[in-house]
């Protein structure tokens, strides 16, 4: 049922020529018939291996050229740090005041990847389907919003295909791609690599890139078939929603995304001062939503990618490993 409602969104979106049509497709189509009641699951490991070729396709973009500019993005990566504190700060106030308990509150305002932030908060004791509910939410708005803002403010074309055809990559690069992806995430798995399904593969692709062996990101078909089981998944966390959690948790996650985008434009806007970077990529770095979807939207858009991602992993990891230390300090209090 999943699939076939994911196949349909894709393929509406795809006919009426909307943007992105395999990824928000799916993810709008799953949404409203999650919301109607009907039993839908995401599509576990399969899911995440198509999910791993959003790593490669970041990792291939890792030239020496690529390396010999990273110095440039220091002055806007030590500004991640205080874009996550005052986004948690504002987020736990509000949370608190919507009535979560602590643990709750202060996982549901970390802006982290989804399942990093659920394993702290189970943890620390907070109601995971909350704060399931209002990451989901999160990341649905600011991945269904942020194609209209760079429509219509920079007049960015979504509609193109995301890489070169499959026929016109040599096949030995495909396998290499292929291995990469696989052997990035599950042995970023086993030595608890945070991210490991995106960050795994990106590390071993980049390797293969420096080194020569591929000289090219995967085809067009496959980001596509990882933007559509992404929406998918995306849709697919509101089963079984029941009229509380939409009024109450669903409700938090809307207005607190809201409150993100308040501060999201303003970093954007200090930064724009700060950087000569494209304002297009500025923009898409300081957009909180899930690092697996901003890289989607980063490829399509045509922004530099590696510049994007840098930045959503500073902050993801900024989030990983300070999170856990001020929740204690803050229950202490």
């Amino acid at each position: 049922m999943t699939l076939a409602a994911a196949a349909f969104g894709a393929a509406l979106f795809s006919v009426l020529g909307l943007p992105l049509p395999f990824l928000l497709g799916p993810m709008l189509v799953c949404l409203v018939v999650a919301l109607a009641g009907a039993p839908l699951a995401e599509m576990g490991a399969l899911g995440v291996f198509m999910r791993t070729f959003l790593g490669v396709a970041v990792g291939a973009t890792v030239t020496p050229a690529m390396l010999g500019s990273l110095p440039g993005y220091g002055l806007t990566l030590a500004m991640v740090p205080v874009f996550v504190l005052v986004i948690g700060a504002a987020g736990y106030g509000f949370f608190r005041r919507v009535g979560f308990d602590h643990p709750t509150a202060f996982y549901s305002a970390m802006p982290g990847g989804l399942q990093d932030m659920l394993i702290f908060g189970v943890e620390a004791g907070g109601d995971i389907r909350a704060m399931s509910l209002v990451h989901a939410t999160r990341v649905l708005v600011i991945v269904s919003t942020a194609p209209v803002i760079l429509h219509y403010a920079w007049g960015a074309d979504l509609t193109r295909p995301p890489g070169i055809p499959l026929s016109q990559i040599p096949p030995h690069e495909l396998l290499l791609m292929a291995l990469a992806g696989l052997v990035g995430w599950k042995g970023g798995e086993r030595i608890g690599l945070f991210g490991a399904s995106l960050l795994g593969p990106l590390i071993l692709t980049a390797a293969l890139s420096l080194s020569g062996l591929i000289h090219s990101r995967p085809p067009a078909e496959v980001i596509m078939a990882s933007q559509f089981f992404i929406g998918l998944s995306i849709g697919a966390n509101y089963a079984g929603i029941t009229m509380r959690e939409l009024r109450v948790d669903v409700g938090a996650g809307i207005v607190f995304t809201l409150l993100l985008a308040v501060i999201s434009l303003a970093v954007f806007g200090l930064v724009s001062l700060m950087s000569e970077a494209p304002p297009l990529d500025l923009l898409l770095s300081f957009l909180p939503g899930g690092q697996a979807e901003m890289a989607v939207i980063a490829i399509v858009a045509g922004a530099d990618v590696a510049f994007v991602v840098a930045h959503h992993l500073t902050r993801i990891f900024v989030v990983i490993v300070m999170a856990p230390i001020v929740a204690r300090l803050v229950a202490r209090r």
